[in-house]
């Protein structure tokens, strides 16, 4: 298993465009991948687990990977964070 922790830096946080935009990214994989926030730990492929966390500007956020491609899924995760001025 491989995990990434972000700080969201985005003023509206992960809302609507930037969740669809992960859950996109992390459906090309196989691996499991999850977006864990507070506590709470939700499929990365499920637009509203990801909405339901209502991850906010400032939040840290947990993103893990288990699978053949794991650390593939994990650095594309972090491309787009980064692109989209989303976490840092």
């Amino acid at each position: 298993m491989a995990e990434k922790q972000f700080k969201v830096v985005a003023e509206t946080g992960i809302h609507a465009r930037p969740a669809t935009l992960l859950v996109q990214t992390a459906s090309r994989f196989d691996s499991e991948i999850h977006l864990e926030y507070k506590g709470k730990k939700v499929n990365l492929k499920s637009i509203m687990g990801v909405m339901s966390l209502g991850v906010g500007q400032g939040a840290d956020i947990t993103i893990s990977a288990e699978g053949n491609d794991a650390n593939d899924a994990l650095n594309s995760l972090e491309e787009t964070l980064k692109k989209e001025g989303l976490a840092e």
